[in-house]
Order: structure tokens, then C-alpha cells, then sequence
């Protein structure tokens, strides 16, 4: 197996410790920004190439060439998504190409006032990048069916795990516990990510599927958990009405819904490692003690 990321970011790192656990001898390389990220990265990738979308990557034309597996985890830009505008001509030169896997995000769907939906909602973005999304899916669809090779889209939720959790904001003194009374998050364990696309591209799933946690939660919950946990008090509650937001933070809490995972779980024959944010932190928490 040789796998190509498109973004050697926080969601691809964790799929290719999984890919490379559950296949030794598979190759993995992928594409980061600034040369100070590839060199952190050379203990768990073959090769690293720098691309930053603008222009093509000087040289990850090989790789991808030789690509049995591409994952694609890089936020599509005004023009579209920077792979297929940069290096399409590398893809179409990937005679071994067996599966595609592109990280979307549940903000495709919208709002929903709090309710469940699965992967049959609407799409309904209220913002420009979730609109790129809905674009970018479609375009990585058409670019399979071209090729003839299976497709598996992972609509994303709220990303967390070592590093990148509700602890590091508490102890660095810029948590909020911000109350939007109804107000709900999806959220996902990055290990998570990983280790489900890790299966997808072992039975080369297709399809479109949500990744979210069993147990959508208001984001103040979240906080006040995890400030007990580390023994500390949460910070006070403010009103989202009054609460001092960029207009980008504001823009998340547009979006209410309750995302559904059933399908992915079905597809894959599994339960996930963390079903809601109780378990990923106490695991978080937990993987930080000597």
C-alpha cells in the first residue's frame, strides 16, 4: 500500500499511525506547508513534500504518481480544492490508484434547530467555506467516477484530542464557557479519524458518511468537565448574546444539529474508541500522566 495525504495535518497524522500499525510495509508520504513541519514529521512518513496550494509541489510528483491510496485533508480555496487544480495530471498518472478518501465537515448541512440527521439532510451551508465543502465533495465524486475508483467521504465534526482538547485552552486561561441556551456541538475524537480511515481504506469503502461522537453536547458541558477534571473551577458562564466572539467564532454557533454516525459504524462493523467527550477526555488525560 502506498498512501499520498494531501495535508500531513492533526487528522491525517493519527490515520497514518493507524495505516502504518495495521500495515508495516505500507508506504506513506503526504504534503505540509513550511519546511519546520516536515522535519517533525519524518519519524512517521517516508517522504514529505512542502506544498502550500498556491502553486504546484516541486516535487511530490513521484509519490503521488506511484499513490495506491490518497487522502485529501487540505480546505479548498476560493478556485476549488488545491489538489485537483495543482496536480490532477499527477493523479491521472496513477495507474495503481485504488481508493480516495476527502475529509469534508458536518457544516455542509447547516442549521437544523437541534435535531438528528443523517447523511440524507439537506445541504444547507451558512458560510462561505462550508460552501467550498459542498463543492469540493462533489468535484473529488465526479473526479472518481472518472477514474473508476471507490470514493470514501468523511463529513467531520468538531476535532479534539492530545494537544487540542478543552484542557490546553483551561490551562493556558483562554477557555469560555459560552451558554447558548438549545446550543449543541458535534465532536470527534481524533484517534477516532484515524483508526476509521484506516478501515475505510482497507475494504476501500464508498460513499459519504458522518464522523461525530454517539453524544452531541453543549459546549459548556464540555468545559465544566474537563476543568473537574483537572481540579480546577470552570470559568464563569457568559451569555452568547453578550459574549465578546470573532465574527468566525460566532459563525459556529449558527449551526445547531445533532449529527448521526450510524452509517459509518454499520459500513465498518464497529462502535468508536471514544463515543462522547467524557471518554476522549479521561483518555486524553489519562495518556498525559507519567
Amino acid at each position: 500500500m502506498n498512501v499520498f495525504f494531501f495535508g500531513l495535518g492533526f487528522s491525517s497524522r493519527a490515520a497514518a499511525l493507524f495505516l502504518a500499525a495495521g500495515e508495516p510495509k505500507a508506504s506513506i508520504s503526504g504534503t505540509v506547508r513550511t519546511p519546520e513541519k516536515a522535519a517533525a514529521l519524518a519519524s512517521i512518513t517516508s517522504q514529505v513534500h512542502l506544498f502550500d496550494g498556491t502553486g504546484p509541489g516541486p516535487t511530490l510528483g513521484p509519490d503521488l504518481r506511484r499513490a495506491s491510496n490518497v487522502i485529501l485533508s487540505i480546505a479548498p480555496g476560493a478556485a476549488g480544492d488545491p489538489a485537483l487544480l495543482q496536480h490532477r495530471a499527477d493523479l491521472d498518472a496513477a495507474k495503481n490508484l485504488q481508493w480516495l478518501c476527502y475529509y469534508s465537515t458536518v457544516g455542509v448541512y447547516g442549521d437544523f434547530g437541534g435535531n438528528w440527521i443523517d447523511e440524507s439532510a439537506p445541504l444547507v451551508p451558512r458560510n462561505e467555506r462550508s460552501d467550498r465543502r459542498v463543492l469540493a465533495e462533489q468535484a473529488w465524486r465526479d473526479y472518481a467516477a472518472e477514474r473508476g475508483v471507490p470514493l470514501t467521504i468523511l463529513r467531520l465534526a468538531g476535532i479534539y484530542g492530545p494537544g487540542r482538547s478543552a484542557f490546553d485552552k483551561l490551562r493556558d486561561g483562554s477557555a469560555h464557557r459560552i451558554v447558548k441556551p438549545g446550543q449543541v456541538f458535534n465532536r470527534i475524537h481524533v484517534a477516532d479519524i484515524g483508526r476509521v480511515t484506516a478501515l475505510a481504506a482497507q475494504q476501500r469503502l464508498d460513499g459519504t458518511f458522518n464522523l461525530a461522537d454517539d453524544e452531541p453536547a453543549a459546549p459548556q458541558d464540555l468545559v465544566t468537565h474537563a476543568a473537574k477534571l483537572l481540579g480546577m473551577a470552570p470559568p464563569p458562564a457568559i451569555d452568547f448574546d453578550t459574549a465578546d466572539l470573532t465574527p468566525m467564532q460566532r459563525s459556529f454557533y449558527a449551526d445547531n444539529k445533532r449529527v448521526s454516525n450510524a452509517a459509518i459504524k454499520r459500513a465498518l462493523g464497529i462502535e468508536l474508541l471514544y463515543p462522547n467527550y467524557r471518554t476522549g477526555l479521561a483518555a486524553i488525560l489519562e495518556s498525559e500522566q507519567p
